[in-house]
């Protein structure tokens, strides 16, 4: 089937990763995959969860937010809390970051990686994760440079992005409009080893086979090959590398 932007199944859409977008951030990325639109700020901060008080280990968590105007209709602010939507989201963009921190190098210190969708186009929880790696990483390779921590405290590149089931094709890096039509649904999150760090996968009509699910997955991988060499030029563009 042709694709709404006339790209190719396994194809993924144009990427561009700008790091240090802001001044003040110890890490941050604007990441556009399409009409998909993050900024990522990481900052680091001499404090840790109660649940990790006392223990030697840092902890790395995420916020997500849409913007008011990122999609067709205006999306409300979240004034009272998060939604359960972006709860969900933030638990998953923490849990990958998290893969590739090694927490107990990094001390008793915490980063918060801020996730806002400035566009939504599809795709946004993966853009994110993809986006604020590339934040994480600055910030985490400026510790680095000041010895405030080992450089064993990265332990993995991540890198994430859809896939899904349209008009029974298999297509990778799904948009609005082939996210809206798909039948099965997939999220994947990998370390640059190769190594899984979540898969979520959804059949939204009739249920999908072992094999369409591993289809799908390594369609996946060849796309998070190429994010992870935009994230790596970006990570040296960064620091003056």
């Amino acid at each position: 089937m042709p694709r709404h932007d006339d790209r190719s199944p396994d194809e993924i859409r144009p990427v561009e990763i700008v790091p240090n977008y802001l001044d003040h951030a110890e890490g941050s990325a604007f990441i556009k995959m399409g009409k998909t639109w993050v900024l990522c700020a990481a900052s680091v901060e001499d404090y840790v969860p109660r649940w990790v008080l006392n223990s030697g280990h840092g902890w790395v968590t995420a916020t997500y937010n849409l913007l008011p105007r990122s999609t067709h209709d205006r999306t409300r602010r979240e004034r009272r809390g998060a939604g359960g939507r972006t709860r969900e989201i933030e638990r998953l963009i923490g849990r990958s970051l998290r893969a590739a921190v090694n927490l107990p190098a990094l001390g008793e210190q915490m980063i918060t990686v801020d996730c806002d969708v400035i566009q939504a186009d599809g795709g946004t929880r993966t853009a994110s994760i993809t986006g604020g790696y590339v934040a994480l990483a600055i910030a985490l390779y400026k510790l680095i440079a000041k010895r405030a921590v080992s450089r064993r405290v990265i332990e993995n590149r991540i890198a994430a992005i859809s896939a899904g089931v349209v008009q029974d094709e298999v297509l990778l890096d799904l948009n609005y409009e082939e996210d809206v039509e798909a039948a099965v649904d997939f999220n994947v999150v990998m370390t640059d080893k190769g190594d899984l760090v979540e898969v979520q996968g959804t059949a939204e009509g009739k249920p999908f086979s072992p094999r369409v699910m591993n289809k799908l997955v390594q369609l996946s991988w060849h796309g998070i090959q190429e994010l992870l060499e935009v994230q790596q030029e970006a990570v040296e563009r960064g620091l003056g590398r």
